[in-house]
């Protein structure tokens, strides 16, 4: 019995060193700029995933050059294209906490902001049909805190001005979403609590254009209770602010520049 088992052990061995001769690192012997080359061919030809484990074998061989911090950056986008935002958030976190004096720091903190607010608007918004003001507000928060680091600390950052527009697009669709839930609690008669919520949503969110509709809903919410002096002074401010010919449109989605994303900071060549 003891043979036998002691046999079985062998045979397993056996098959998991065979494994391991099938699986050899066909990478061992190339230099770092030849990995850089195969992971950026993967990544032209759409293949992220493999890409992603190039990026991660030259990690390890060029930590701590300037190679290796592109490699971090790459695999980063190559996760984010791969359709895995908390992967990519991850490794981005990483690379600004062990290079916090690298030139592409601005870069680092755009992507992650343009990972979380694609997450929120951009791949799942192109296959079900949703406001994005009715999705989860979480990776929409991460996107407007990591521009919001941006352009507090590189103001000059050719990423700036395209990070503040986002931003605003964000600030408006968070009230928007307030919003919504104010209108269903007016429409429920609640009117207490859809005051409350349009307030809170204005105070919290005081320049953006969809305060339009939360005015909208005071105004609505204090008729529906008979309280026609606070009715009147929110028609008043509305009047003044949105009346004929003073409709502040909604930010626009700005169009990410692509070509900003996929060119790498820095070039081997």
């Amino acid at each position: 019995m003891h043979r036998i088992f002691r046999l079985s052990v062998v045979c397993i061995s056996l098959i998991i060193a065979g494994c391991s001769l099938d699986e050899k690192d066909q990478t061992a012997g190339w230099t770092p700029e030849k990995i850089y080359a195969e992971a950026r061919e993967q990544m032209d030809n759409l293949k992220y995933d493999k890409a992603v484990g190039l990026y991660e074998k030259l990690e390890g061989r060029a930590t701590g050059t300037v190679l290796g911090q592109q490699a971090q950056l790459e695999k980063a986008y190559a996760q984010y294209k791969n359709d895995e935002p908390i992967l990519a958030t991850a490794t981005l976190d990483r690379f600004i906490k062990l290079n916090p004096a690298s030139p592409a720091l601005d870069y680092a903190y755009f992507l992650k902001g343009i990972v979380n607010f694609n997450d929120d608007s951009g791949f799942f918004s192109s296959i079900v049909s949703q406001d994005i003001s009715e999705r989860d507000q979480m990776a929409a928060k991460d996107a407007f805190a990591a521009f919001k680091e941006l352009v507090a600390r590189f103001p000059n950052s050719k990423y700036s001005e395209d990070a503040k527009m986002r931003m605003q697009f964000i600030l408006n669709n968070l009230s928007r979403s307030e919003i919504k839930v104010a209108d269903f609690y007016f429409k429920k008669g609640a009117y207490v609590a859809a005051i409350n919520r349009a307030q809170s949503t204005i105070a919290e969110y005081p320049d953006v254009p969809s305060n339009e509709e939360a005015l909208k809903i005071l105004i609505k919410s204090y008729e529906a209770l008979g309280l026609t002096q606070l009715k009147n002074d929110i028609q008043r401010v509305f009047d003044s602010t949105y009346g004929k010919d003073k409709k502040v449109p909604a930010p626009t989605l700005p169009k990410l520049g692509t070509d900003e994303i996929k060119k790498p900071w820095y070039r081997i060549w």
